[in-house]
């Protein structure tokens, strides 16, 4: 998607917090445009007139060495309001002629803070006792505020724990109001996008798909276009806003790998080629990957095995198109910020995404992302838009690699075949109980260790099955899903019954972090 200039828009400078996203999250679930930018690229003349107001992050960073980053100082100079969270409140004091330093009791977790006076970015936050439970993560702190600023609300081990000068429209929060564990964190920043930049609502799932598909026909004109069809939400929401923008000249190529879930392959051809009658190229490689991944066990090797040869097939098959000029993926805003570090933060990489990077290089085609600047549930609420079915939309969120990453150590057909019986059971299971729509994503993976068991009065030696679901808003934190006994009991039963190959099931219980929601 490229930007209208005239969108009104809240920046987001990153200094490398985690947490970054979140709050492009929660300004974009109000129904404003964000955007995300590094600090160490964002220069004052690229503040332009559509950018109404500017959040500083969070970051591992200490203030006193923000010089050597080259963050353009200029920028708190202009006539734009500011809110400075956690490291960007220390900073935006600092800049102002405040000081920081480091915490005699450092706050990592839930803490109170109270009302001290009234505020605009306050209105309607606190409760009935001036109080708040909000949500610290911080080792240094501001120790002396800068003229004209003035306290809003403090905790015990934070004396500034909300600051404004209200007279250049500049805010501080000491604690991060994007995670869910701030209550209310939401209106914080509502009212500092409403009531203090004074934006109005401008973005919406029907806005986006009247001008995306507007922006596809712009681009492409009457070219022909190819797309990587997974099955899964992005590449699914994609295809479909070509087929509405381009219609036939659309050719999508769907690589069945033999790591995908149970009837897969058959779905995404009774969907895509029968139902909504586009042009599926559907290619069986299952033996060539499975070749490919013999012997081989570390996890990003098995990533870059899979994304290589999968580009290598479907190079194969798209130069059988002939005068092809586009490829369309289904590239997020988050696959951008965590593969390639457009935000050049100093957050570090955790694992390669399969669409990031992989334009075949040969082919010399021109990228059509139209979904990079968007997030999960933004896709999903814009798949409905464009009339696609909700069991597609609703659909756990699936790996590129798929099944593989599910299968620590060595990839054999036999693991294959026991791994995908056991993740149909559980998610069949989950649909039985009407608990699937509850959970962000579940799956079974196929754990590299062997257990003794005993059925009837036989000695089994089989594998260990272990179960995941988890809770989540956008992904970048999760937790267990929290299941009652008798269903464990029960999916457990049917696995380990059912299945020849799998003689134990456990369940992870542990969040993001520090965990990662997949194995590898």
């Amino acid at each position: 998607m490229s930007l209208d200039q005239n969108l009104k828009k809240i920046l987001i400078i990153d200094f490398g917090s985690q947490f970054t996203q979140l709050i492009a999250r929660r300004i974009r679930e109000l129904g404003v445009f964000s955007e995300i930018v590094s600090h160490k690229k964002i220069k004052i003349k690229d503040i332009d007139r559509s950018i109404k107001g500017i959040i500083l992050s969070g970051g591992p960073l200490n203030v006193y060495e923000i010089n050597k980053y080259s963050f353009d100082k200029k920028i708190i100079n202009l006539d734009i309001p500011i809110l400075g969270i956690c490291f960007g409140h220390q900073i935006l004091s600092k800049l102002n002629g405040g000081r920081v330093r480091q915490s005699k009791h450092r706050e990592f977790g839930l803490a109170n803070i109270y009302k001290k006076n009234e505020s605009l970015l306050t209105k309607n936050f606190f409760n009935k006792k001036n109080s708040k439970k909000v949500w610290m993560s911080h080792a240094d702190q501001v120790s002396k505020l800068p003229k004209d600023f003035k306290v809003v609300a403090s905790s015990t081990n934070s004396k500034f724990a909300i600051v404004e000068n209200k007279y250049k429209k500049f805010y501080g929060i000491q604690f991060h109001p994007e995670v869910t564990h701030t209550e209310n964190g939401k209106k914080l920043i509502s009212n500092f996008i409403f009531l203090v930049c004074k934006i109005k609502r401008n973005w919406s799932s029907k806005d986006q798909k009247i001008q995306l598909i507007k922006e596809v026909k712009d681009q492409v004109g009457s070219e022909k276009v190819i797309c990587a069809l997974s099955g899964g939400v992005d590449s699914s929401v994609v295809a479909q806003l070509l087929n509405k923008a381009i219609g036939k000249k659309l050719y999508c190529i769907f690589v069945n790998t033999g790591l995908l879930r149970k009837n897969e392959e058959l779905q995404v051809v009774q969907t895509f080629k029968k139902r909504l009658k586009m042009n599926l190229i559907y290619v069986n490689a299952e033996k060539e990957f499975l070749k490919k991944l013999h012997n081989v066990s570390d996890p990003e090797k098995k990533r870059k095995i899979i994304g290589n040869l999968f580009i290598k097939i479907f190079e194969r098959y798209a130069k059988k198109i002939k005068n092809v000029k586009f490829l369309a993926q289904g590239t997020l805003y988050p696959d951008l910020i965590e593969s390639k570090s457009v935000t050049g933060s100093q957050t570090s990489k955790i694992k390669s995404h399969h669409n990031v990077g992989g334009l075949p290089k040969k082919m010399k085609l021109k990228l059509v992302e139209p979904l990079k600047f968007l997030f999960k549930d933004e896709v999903r609420k814009l798949g409905l838009e464009l009339n696609l079915s909700k069991d597609i939309i609703s659909r756990h969120p699936f790996p590129g690699p798929g099944l593989a990453i599910r299968m620590p150590g060595l990839i054999t057909n036999e693991k294959i075949k026991i791994l995908k019986e056991a993740d149909y059971y559980f998610i069949q299971a989950l649909r039985d109980h009407g608990l699937y729509h509850k959970i962000w994503q579940a799956y079974a993976a196929l754990l590299p260790v062997k257990t003794v068991g005993v059925m009837g009065d036989n000695r089994t030696y089989e594998y260990l099955c272990l179960l995941r679901a988890i809770t989540s808003e956008d992904g970048m934190t999760a937790d267990f899903y929290e299941f009652k006994k008798s269903f464990m009991q029960t999916i457990s039963n049917k696995i380990v019954n059912s299945i020849r190959g799998i003689n134990r099931v456990v369940y992870d219980v542990t969040s993001k972090p520090p965990s990662t929601i997949e194995l590898e």
